[in-house]
């Protein structure tokens, strides 16, 4: 059988959310099927090491789709030629979007419908295509799969699709987070903060995370506590953040807000194992994959209350209304206590042990099987 991938987003060295999980999943995928041949599909040249066994084959196929016109033009009118070229039995696309000109079986799998509930931190262009399309891929996908038992109930209620249609994979943190010794943690501390504790935040820098309020409540906790402790932001800057750049601006304690920009992984493990918690606080996730991350690392987590954020916390983090920066500040006030830390990393590293990629792996090969028609997991 051969099994096309849309791969446009495995990008060396600038992975995300979605991107990690194609380059935590895929290897797992091919290297446990190995009967069977995969066409990774690229619109720009790519990195040798995602070419992760033998029976994978990679093309390049243009134009560059990062516009919703080239969305179109690639997944509408390229894909289908390369279907039917290769003669493919199955596509998979991991992030969400399918060709709706083939009858070949197909696969996706959506990671949330944020755009349905926060479209003004999209793109009027983006929200538009992202509407008219997803729920047409969905009803078009032969099998889908998704992160949490959230965007699985939220697909069906926002599209009506069929329950057994939808595969819950869910996702995990790189084995590579684990904890740090109290030496290391120092080490990185001075490294970052002139040895100064902090709380971080990792991910886009984008109104749907919230750092404006997160920023609120930081400069509420420190009025509070003679402290200095600090705030770190590690990640790049995505979408009109003018309203948090203004609060920024206005705060009493700006001057222990450090901003990192993008680490590298190696950075961001040494970073998140050395924190005093976690705030990821955002407005909506499909997931958060932050969350295993920083449990992983034995580090306690400040979450919002809402949307898939407790199911994957697991009662294992302190959860706080994403609209409330005295709650949030609040929460980091508890995070003051050794005992509410220690208890909060031991549920952690317990909790995190729920997600591996190699079970997201299992479960994705169960969503082409189901695709197929076919009940084994061995074809």
């Amino acid at each position: 059988m051969l099994i096309a991938v849309n791969c446009r987003l495995l990008l060396y060295g600038r992975l995300e959310g979605i991107g990690r999980y194609m380059d935590e999943t895929l290897p797992l995928l091919v290297k446990a099927h190995p009967q069977h041949q995969f066409l990774f599909i690229f619109d720009r040249a790519w990195h040798p090491s995602f070419i992760y066994a033998d029976n994978v084959k990679a093309i390049k196929v243009g134009p560059q789709a990062r516009h919703p016109f080239l969305y179109y033009l690639w997944f509408e009118w390229m894909l289908p030629m390369v279907f039917k070229k290769y003669k493919v039995d199955l596509f998979l696309s991991l992030d969400g979007y399918l060709s709706l000109r083939t009858d070949i079986p197909q696969v996706n799998v959506i990671h949330d419908l944020a755009f349905e509930h926060f479209p003004e931190g999209i793109s009027q262009i983006n929200v538009w295509h992202y509407k008219k399309y997803f729920q047409q891929y969905c009803r078009k996908a032969a099998h889908i799969a998704t992160v949490s038992e959230y965007t699985k109930s939220d697909i069906l209620k926002t599209y009506g699709i069929a329950p057994e249609k939808i595969t819950v994979t869910g996702n995990a943190a790189n084995s590579s987070f684990e904890p740090l010794a109290k030496e290391e943690q120092e080490v990185v501390r001075k490294k970052y903060n002139n040895g100064c504790p902090y709380f971080l935040y990792t991910g886009a820098i984008h109104p749907r995370k919230n750092i404006g309020n997160l920023l609120l409540a930081f400069d509420y906790f420190k009025t509070k506590n003679n402290t200095t402790i600090k705030l770190l932001v590690a990640g790049r800057e995505a979408w009109k953040n003018e309203e948090m750049k203004e609060i920024y601006n206005s705060m009493r304690h700006k001057y222990d807000v450090v901003f990192t920009g993008r680490l590298s992984d190696a950075e961001l493990q040494e970073v998140m194992a050395s924190a005093l918690g976690l705030c990821y606080v955002s407005l909506f996730e499909g997931f958060g994959i932050p969350i295993i991350e920083a449990m992983q690392c034995g580090t306690p987590v400040i979450t919002s209350n809402n949307t898939s954020m407790p199911e994957v916390a697991g009662g294992a983090a302190l959860l706080a209304d994403p609209l409330s920066p005295t709650e949030i500040a609040e929460r980091m006030e508890q995070l003051l206590s050794e005992e509410t830390r220690n208890e909060l990393a031991a549920n952690g590293l317990e909790n995190a042990k729920r997600y591996t990629w190699e079970k997201a792996a299992e479960l994705l090969w169960g969503a082409v099987t189901s695709a197929l028609g076919r009940g084994s997991l061995v074809l």
